[in-house]
Formats: C-alpha cells, sequence, structure tokens
C-alpha cells in the first residue's frame, strides 16, 4: 500500500470514529505504520525466507549469485552494517546476518566471557535475534523519518520524487542465519529453542552434528560428532518448528564437524549390513580380537563374520580411524540432505577451494543441487594460507622459490613481492571463485565485528591515551565520520531523538516540548 493510499485509508478510519478521534491525523497515522512494516518477528522470518528461497533459485541458475554476511554480537553492530550496505550500494540484496554462536558465549552471557562450547544461557540466542530485529526496523523507521521531514519541505517534481522514495522504500530487515550450536540437549529442547529463535525473526537456523555436551568450536580440537540418527531427529525436530509456526519455506543448514572430529560418543544402531548406522560405524577404528582374549568390559562389534573391538578412550568416547575426515563429511551431507537439510556447511582447517570442491563434486553425484553455507573465519590465518598455496604452486611448477621461507611467509617484507600479490589476488576473489568451483552459496565470516570492535578500540586507545591526546579521537573518528558520511556523527538522530520529536508533535501538536531545537548540537554537523 502506498502513503497516499494508507492516509487515504486511516482519514476514513478517523471520521468513522467521530469526535473521539479528532485529534488524531490520518497522514500521522501513515508514517507510524509505515515505518513499522512488520508487527511480528514471525512476519519477518516468513518475508526473510521467501528472500533467502528465491536467492538460492538465482543461485542455482547461475553461481555468481552467491550470498554474504558479516556476523554480529549486537542489535547496533547490525543495524550499522545494513546502512552502510545501503549507502555503499545502494540495495542489501543478497547481503544477511550471521549470527554466531561463538560470539554469544563471548560477548553475551550472564556468565562473562565463556569458550565455545555450548555453556551460555540457550535463551540469549533468541534474544540476541529479536535485538537486532529490533534495532534493523528501526533503521527503516529512521530513514523513512528523514524522507517524511523532506517530504514536507518539498513540492512539484521534487515532493513526487520523495514520495516515490518512500513508496518504493527498501527495508533494512534482511535473513539471519542463525547459529543453534548442536541444539542445547535432546531434540525436544532443540524444538522449542528452535522455535524461539524463529519467532524472533529467523528464518535460518544452523545445526552441527556435535554431541551437544561435549561441544566444541569448530576450530578446535576434541570434537565428538553423533550418529546420523541422532542428528536427523534434530533436523525433523527444527523442521516441525518452522511448520508449526507458519514459516513453511524455513531453511536449515545442516554443519559437519567430521573433517576435524576423530571422535564418536557412541556406536550406532544398525538393523542390517550397509544402513546408514552400519556405515557410520564403517569408519570406526576397530581391532579384530579373539573370543577368547577378551578384555574386561570390552564392547565389541561385528563386521563381515568378525569380531571386531573399537577403540575406546577412557573418556568413554569411541575413535575413528585416522584419514576417514573427508569421506565422513560427504556421507554426512548426503544423508542430511536426505534428512530435510535445505543447505550445508563442512566446517574445513583452511580455505582451500579444490580441498571444499572435491567433497563437494562428491556430494553432488547424489544431489545434483547441493550447496554450502561457508565458513571464511577468523581462525583460518588468510595471509599465511594463501602465501603457503602460491608458494607451493610455484614449487609444483618448478618455479624459483628459493627467495622465500615458507614458514615465515606472514613476514610483512613479503607483501609487496610477487608471492604476496599473487595471495592478495586469491584471497580476494577467493569467494567469487569457490562459489562458481566449490558449490558456495553463502559466503559468511563469523567473528569480524569482535574482531574490528578489539582493533579499532586498540587504536583510538593508542592515540587518544598518547601524545595525540583529542585530537587521536577528533582525526581518528569524529572527521573520518563526517568526511565518509558516516551517518552516526549524528548520533542523536541515530538513537531516535528525531523520531520521537515527530512523535511528540502528533501526540500533542503545539505544547510538544522537542528536543531538537535551535540549542541541539547536532546542528553542528549539518
Amino acid at each position: 500500500m502506498t502513503y497516499a493510499a494508507q492516509a487515504r485509508e486511516f482519514g476514513d478510519l478517523i471520521r468513522e470514529n467521530g469526535a473521539p478521534w479528532a485529534a488524531i491525523n490520518g497522514d500521522a497515522a501513515a508514517r507510524f505504520a509505515l515505518q513499522n512494516r512488520f508487527q511480528t518477528g514471525l512476519d519477518i522470518a516468513r518475508y526473510t525466507a521467501g528472500i533467502m528461497r528465491a536467492d538460492m533459485a538465482a543461485y542455482d541458475a547461475d553461481p555468481a549469485n552467491y550470498t554474504q554476511s558479516l556476523g554480529c554480537w549486537h542489535g547496533f553492530v547490525a543495524q550499522q552494517k545494513m546502512i552502510a550496505i545501503k549507502k555503499h550500494f545502494g540495495t542489501t540484496k543478497q547481503r544477511y546476518i550471521y549470527l554466531s554462536g561463538w560470539m554469544i558465549a563471548a560477548l553475551r552471557s550472564d556468565f562473562g566471557p565463556l569458550p565455545d562450547q555450548s555453556m551460555h544461557e540457550k535463551t540469549s540466542v533468541p534474544a540476541l535475534i529479536e535485538e537486532i530485529y529490533t534495532f534493523l526496523r528501526q533503521a527503516d523507521a529512521r530513514e523513512l523519518n528523514i524522507l517524511f521531514r523532506q517530504l514536507d519541505k518539498a513540492e512539484g517534481a521534487e515532493r513526487a520524487a520523495i514520495q516515490d522514495k518512500i513508496d518504493n522504500f527498501e527495508t533494512h530487515v534482511v535473513p539471519i542465519i542463525a547459529d543453534i550450536d548442536a541444539g542445547f540437549g535432546n531434540a525436544e529442547a532443540t524444538y522449542l529453542l528452535a522455535k524461539k529463535m524463529i519467532e524472533a525473526g529467523a528464518c535460518a537456523l544452523q545445526i552441527e552434528n556435535q554431541v551437544s555436551d561435549e561441544k566444541q568450536c569448530g576450530h578446535q580440537d576434541g570434537k565428538v560428532t553423533v550418529p546420523h540418527e541422532d542428528f536427523h531427529q534434530k533436523i525433523r525436530a527444527i523442521r516441525y518448528a518452522f511448520l508449526e509456526l507458519g514459516v513453511p519455506d524455513g531453511i536449515i543448514v545442516a554443519r559437519t564437524d567430521s573433517l576435524g572430529a576423530g571422535l564418536t560418543k557412541q556406536i550406532a544402531f544398525s538393523k542390517e549390513p550397509g544402513d546408514l548406522a552400519d556405515r557410520y560405524n564403517a569408519f570406526l577404528d576397530c581391532e579384530e580380537v579373539d573370543a577368547a582374549n577378551l578384555g574386561h568390559s570390552d564392547v565389541l562389534i561385528s563386521r563381515d563374520g568378525k569380531l571386531m573391538r573399537p577403540k575406546r578412550l577412557p573418556s568413554n568416547l569411541y575413535q575413528f580411524r585416522a584419514g576417514t575426515g573427508e569421506d565422513r563429511c560427504v556421507l554426512d551431507c548426503i544423508a542430511a540432505i536426505d534428512a530435510g537439510a535445505d543447505l550445508l556447511w563442512i566446517e574445513t582447517e583452511k580455505p582451500h577451494i579444490e580441498q571444499i570442491a572435491g567433497m563437494v563434486d562428491r556430494i553432488r553425484e547424489v544431489h545434483p543441487t547441493a550447496k554450502l553455507a561457508y565458513n571464511n573465519s577468523p581462525s583460518f590465518n588468510w595471509t599465511l594460507n594463501f602465501r603457503q598455496q602460491v608458494y607451493d604452486a610455484m614449487a609444483a611448477e618448478g618455479l624459483d622459490t628459493s627467495t622465500y621461507d615458507r614458514a615465515k611467509l606472514m613476514d610483512a617484507k613479503y607483501d609487496e613481492t610477487e608471492l604476496g600479490i599473487a595471495a592478495d589476488k586469491r584471497i580476494r576473489t577467493f569467494q567469487a571463485d569457490s562459489a562458481k568451483r566449490a558449490g558456495i552459496f553463502h559466503h559468511l565470516i563469523t567473528l569480524p565485528t569482535y574482531h574490528t570492535a578489539a582493533l579499532s578500540t586498540d587504536n583510538l586507545a593508542k592515540d587518544y591515551f598518547g601524545e595525540m591526546g583529542m585530537l587521536g579521537y577528533v582525526a581518528g573518528v569524529q572527521r573520518k565520520e563526517i568526511r565518509e558520511g558516516i551517518a552516526c556523527v549524528k548520533h542523536q538522530n541515530m538513537s531516535g531523538s528525531d523520531i520521537g520529536d515527530d512523535h511528540k508533535e502528533a501526540f500533542a501538536g503545539e505544547a510538544a516540548l522537542k528536543a531538537g531545537g535551535v540549542h541541539n548540537t547536532m546542528g553542528q554537523f549539518a
């Protein structure tokens, strides 16, 4: 509905209600409504699920249509990201938000900083989703408020142009891919938490195949996976949550940590040779035993008519055979799609396109349209990894590498070398190249705003508390904000002060006490 049509509709409603509503302004009511397009989190989840489904279809048609996101740990951070995207690129198309369990654990728990081991309060996950969408909806309200104020002053063709911007306004609300870890318990616990996350607005939930109570960060050691049936119960639980809440297009991202996980907590229950559980158990590190030489409390399985003893650790965990990680990942992914997953996530130890593509090629032999969300992780040393990849390629081609020390390629002295420049080019095109070659639909960075907060604070502290003093802030922050058009330089406006003034005028008319008068110092930034 256009702004003018909305105003007319409210005007008719006001007239129908007679004198008690006489002080209500239909035009102001229309502005309130347009500034609050999404009434509930479920409205957001349904809307953004549709966006993701359309983007997935566009990627299937052309892998150049991959999508991206940055992990955000606060609503304000997400808001500023989307404002920046609209400013620089004119649209939010194909840009999402990622919600990282790691950052919630490290930054949002009442216990203080925690490692990524599912020890944080699980309610903090839907709370952050709701917070992010509150800030994104406020970004809509703020930008529309600016347009309404411009409209009030405009005439003729200029007024028509502003009216068109209002009627065709693009929201800052975009899909969130939200990390539900390993489900925070059994399938029922997963279902209950998934409902809360969807009700808060999440259209895509990412779940991993680790043991919930032994969960580790994807880039740390000691990861323990579960048999496929255990994992698939949780995939089904999430689907039921989406269906119950009226979000049938909701997206499930199934993550496998098998590449770096050498342990399982249990032996899968197999009904017959060759079933999924039997294939899972086939990766166990076993030795053949004689029934006459059994140890105390030995656990045994039968394989091809032989009695086998899986290697069991003092932790009561079972060990997989070394070198089976990629095979297990491929099986995990094929089975996850069979169980209803929409996207896959393979957690890797390095950003290597051919390693990822090798697994995806095998998955696509069974599921030709299989697609990945991929973690462009800050846990990778991108500079060192890609310089070593270039070094190895040069060596394989017989080129001279004698001026380079492979173990010390992070050194700044290599920045302007042929190798350093070639590595940076590979990093720059990594996302487009891997989207085309390795089936990656969505590229995300899990923890970027954790690191940018630390870096920017370090720089400000160094300058402000050092010799630069106040100039450290002025030159390093405020002057850049002004010259680079960072909207937050007018922090009162960003916090909602101008929106509040216009609300006060609607409520109180000439009696409104406004904050935006001539003595407001924000006028210095006009």
